[in-house]
């Protein structure tokens, strides 16, 4: 399900590992989210948000994470 906390998170989570460590994930190059889809998200909530972040970045609208940037407040 897609809230306003998963785009939060999108906007705030940095790439805990690879190429891209300590990117932000909305950061992260298309071509990545892409190779990453081909290869298999890793599970759990990281996994999750870089499955939404592939799909944000496909569809052009990764602009719309820009306002969520430093978000702290993550209450629905």
């Amino acid at each position: 399900m897609l809230d306003k906390t998963s785009l939060i998170k999108l906007a705030n989570t940095r790439m805990p590992f690879g190429k891209y460590q300590g990117r932000l994930l909305m950061d992260l190059p298309g071509a990545y989210l892409l190779w990453m889809a081909k290869k298999g998200f890793p599970s759990g909530e990281l996994g999750s948000l870089l499955q939404l972040m592939n799909e944000i970045d496909i569809n052009g609208l990764k602009y719309l994470l820009i306002p969520l940037k430093n978000e702290t407040n993550i209450a629905p």
